[in-house]
């Protein structure tokens, strides 16, 4: 599809909160947007009003709400009211300025025609959303640069802490190792019993599940600590028998050849992965994104210029975030790094599985 002509429009940029430039808005009809735009607090994720100025530059002639979650390269509009096409251009324009990699628009009154006239690609929807985080049906995405990126499924998981098997699964299954319609909440607690720490998944734990899953898929385990981890925050004697798993983890590691590695995974060495066609699950914090620090795991999978492209399973309703901020997310790769880094023990963790030596499809983990 040929890039769309963009168009110049006069507009400002500023802050959004509730009450913020109500009456400028108000002449703009849609009251059920407005009122979609206060239904929660957005303010973790820098909400803005991108408006478009009349030709006596008073009056607004249309308004996007745009908002991100922070130390990412993207903007999502929520919606727009007024002049539709001429509300987004201001949009790509801003995010243009701020040299993001991408802008995503959230479907709730987005039509397919209108997206499409805007250099916007649909989303495939999700096959399942992360508990609590009600989306729209639709999305639409539009890169700003280069980027190497083939959409995999987007699926949200279903517990708090299932994050590691549906990082594993969704890159199988964009590997073509495990079929599409087998990607439920199934195969997610089948792949998390046999993978789980109780109630996390630690990275060795998570590399053996994943090869004894799909054997004919390599994996890598890059972990530089011997220590166990993910169990600060647990009482000692909770501790104990958790260590002594992740230390079976580690002999049965050894035992069906899956390596564990003792270096960090760097940025750059996680770009040469996905050149390669691999898959990273890469454990992060999610004190940048979120506000709060709990390990995490995110499917790392394409690139933009200056970013790296993941998938999180996970969306953070009570912040309007949704299943299209998490799906095709890119983040900077000084953002990324800087994630990578879990505290308070300070080590890193990710799984590398490379492309299936004989690719066959499974109906189901442990089917």
């Amino acid at each position: 599809m040929a890039a769309p002509q963009e168009t110049s429009v006069r507009s400002v940029v500023v802050p959004f909160a509730p009450g913020t430039s109500s009456n400028r808005l108000a002449h703009l009809g849609h009251a059920e947007v407005l009122e979609r735009w206060h239904a929660v607090d957005r303010s973790a994720q820098a909400p803005r009003i991108v408006a478009v100025q009349g030709d006596e530059g008073e009056e607004w002639t249309a308004a996007a709400l745009v908002t991100a979650r922070p130390h990412t390269a993207y903007l999502k509009i929520v919606d727009t009211v007024g002049d539709v096409p001429a509300a987004v251009a201001a949009v790509v324009a801003h995010a243009r300025r701020l040299d993001l990699a991408q802008v995503k628009w959230e479907g709730w009154t987005a039509s397919p025609e209108a997206a499409a006239a805007a250099g916007f690609t649909p989303l495939h929807p999700p096959l399942a959303e992360s508990a609590g985080a009600a989306g729209p049906a639709t999305g639409y995405v539009r890169w700003l640069g280069d980027a190497a990126v083939t959409e995999p499924p987007y699926y949200g998981q279903s517990t708090h802490f299932t994050c590691g098997a549906v990082t594993a699964l969704v890159a199988q299954t964009q590997a073509g190792a495990m079929a599409r319609e087998t990607l439920d909440r199934r195969a997610e607690l089948t792949l998390w019993r046999a993978a789980t720490n109780f109630q996390a998944c630690e990275p060795v734990g998570l590399g053996v599940a994943v090869r004894r899953t799909w054997p004919s898929s390599p994996v890598a385990v890059h972990l530089d600590t011997d220590r166990p981890v993910m169990l600060g925050h647990l009482p000692e004697s909770e501790q104990e028998w958790r260590a002594c798993l992740q230390s079976m983890s580690r002999t049965d590691a050894e035992g069906i050849g899956v390596p564990v590695d003792p270096r960090p995974l760097t940025v750059a060495a996680i770009r040469d992965a996905i050149g390669r066609g691999e898959h990273v699950l890469l454990l992060v914090s999610l004190v940048g994104m979120q506000g709060f620090e709990v390990p995490h795991w995110v499917l790392c999978h394409g690139t933009a210029t200056g970013a790296v492209v993941i998938e999180d399973p996970w969306a953070n309703a009570a912040t309007g975030d949704t299943w299209v901020d998490a799906h095709l997310l890119p983040v900077a790769d000084a953002s990324l790094d800087t994630m990578s880094d879990i505290s308070p023990d300070g080590f890193h963790g990710a799984v590398t599985i490379g492309r299936p030596v004989a690719v066959r499809l499974r109906t189901a983990p442990g089917a």
